[in-house]
């Protein structure tokens, strides 16, 4: 008997599930999404955050090359103009701590490109390697009942239709309506959970200038712990010779979007790095704003019930504060938790697996989770959470951890095994980990960025600030 997927949704947790589904034995998947997809790496209105930075972290990438094997995916993204980024030695970053230092030593790498390209790579792959239907349409609801989703129902000029399916996967994205569609259907008692910091990101291209093509990823990171709003920035290369350059504040500290406005957010940061850099640059694009940034936690898995046939990854499980980075590896781990269960269960009728893959995919985001609501419920005017006891303590620790990593590899790589989500949390507590916190930094701190003597001169010929 033939089996069909349907997958809502054709951003990146929508497209690994459907190569997902291909593999494990799908006879036709089907992927909706109801914007027109361009044929190259264009920005689309369906990603709402995507002119931003997007940080592929190591934990990721691992997990995308797990689901596409052999497909070469690092090298597809490479050869396409993005970046591998060491963070022992190929960033500068500004800690409410101070600065790390550089070391001459291997740890995680993280891949920096426009999202419009990872997305267009990752859709192509897939495309090339599963025989998967895309097709535009958008999808106002479930059919079925609360025990079993049968299928999905779809907005057509003449009419609304039905498309019947095995498995659907909603990967709809931050905006899916997922509690409503259950609602449909008779399942209620979703327990949602948000916490808003009212991060704002402001984000503008600019041409990487002559002599600069080799200069770090640098980050001003916020300071949560100083009552005051977030306010940060970076410089990111990407593909075409560009540098992606975002600013981001919180509640009260939002950065403005006209041109002037702009460089001077960037330069009244804790160190005006970023803005020197780009005042000497030439820019590409206008200021691009966007709101859309609170971190949004569905609770499906606690549900006494769950309708068999359907299951909920990426953004429409858990959203972020894309701040963080870890929206695409966690969209990552959840395809990967579907992948594994369909291995153990032999396929897509398995009694009880959609709700194995959901909790499976809950579990993979806790982590993300945890810190990024627990760095966002610092700061002033937040809304939906206070930090609790518990996270006073997890604060300090995680301050003396950077503190010490600002002159101690060891407490630096825990923090950069954690962050990129190629470790659990459980990284910063092992002796190893602590030892170095207790012990602190055995080098004073940095009075300034740790740049070497080529990356000077190219920010003063950059500079026209005076700074």
């Amino acid at each position: 008997m033939s089996r069909r997927a349907v997958v809502i949704g054709a951003g990146l947790a929508g497209m690994l599930a459907a190569a997902v589904l291909s593999a494990a034995g799908a006879d036709e998947v089907i992927v909706l999404d109801r914007d027109e997809l361009p044929d190259g790496p264009e920005h689309r209105k369906g990603l709402p955050q995507g002119r931003h930075a997007h940080l592929l972290m190591a934990g990721g990438m691992d997990a995308m090359e797990e689901l596409l094997p052999g497909a070469g995916l690092r090298e597809r993204l490479l050869a396409a103009g993005a970046h591998e980024i060491p963070l022992s030695s190929g960033m500068l970053a500004l800690t409410p701590e101070g600065w790390l230092r550089r070391w001459r030593r291997e740890g995680p790498v993280m891949l920096t490109c426009s999202r419009a390209l990872l997305d267009w790579v990752v859709r192509e792959t897939v495309r090339e390697q599963a025989p998967v239907e895309i097709r535009r349409a958008a999808v106002i609801g479930l059919t079925g009942s609360a025990g079993r989703v049968r299928g999905v129902r779809i907005a057509a000029p003449g009419g609304d239709t039905d498309l019947d399916a095995d498995l659907v996967v909603d990967a709809s994205g931050r905006g899916t309506r997922v509690v409503s569609w259950l609602g449909g259907l008779g399942v209620s008692g979703v327990r949602e959970r948000a916490v808003d910091s009212g991060l704002v990101n402001a984000s503008r291209v600019y041409r990487v200038p002559e002599g600069a093509e080799r200069f770090p990823l640098t980050i001003v990171q916020s300071n949560p712990y100083v009552s005051r709003p977030a306010r940060s920035a970076m410089v990111m290369p990407i593909e075409g010779g560009r540098w992606l350059v975002s600013c981001g504040g919180s509640r009260g500290g939002e950065p403005p979007a006209d041109p002037e406005g702009f460089l001077r957010y960037a330069l009244a940061l804790p160190d005006p790095i970023v803005g020197r850099l780009i005042s000497g640059a030439e820019p590409l694009t206008d200021v691009h704003l966007s709101r859309s940034t609170s971190n949004v936690r569905r609770y499906l898995e606690e549900l006494p019930r769950w309708p068999e046939g359907f299951v909920v990854l990426g953004d429409a499980l858990a959203t972020f504060n894309p701040a963080y980075g870890h929206g695409m590896s966690v969209a990552a781990f959840g395809a990967r938790a579907l992948s594994r269960e369909l291995a153990r269960s032999g396929g897509l009728g398995s009694p009880g697996l959609a709700r194995r893959v959901v909790r499976g995919a809950a579990r993979s985001a806790d982590a993300a989770w945890s810190m990024a609501v627990g760095q966002d419920v610092l700061y002033p005017g937040v809304r939906g959470g206070r930090p609790t006891a518990g996270d006073r303590v997890l604060t300090a620790y995680t301050r003396r951890m950077t503190r010490a990593a600002t002159g101690s590899y060891a407490a630096a790589s825990a923090i950069w095994d954690v962050t990129s989500l190629s470790a659990p949390p459980t990284r910063m507590f092992r002796p190893g980990a602590v030892l170095a916190a207790v012990a602190g930094s055995p080098l004073p701190p940095l009075a300034e960025a740790p740049l070497t003597g080529g990356e000077r001169g190219v920010l003063r010929a950059l500079d026209r600030t005076g700074a």
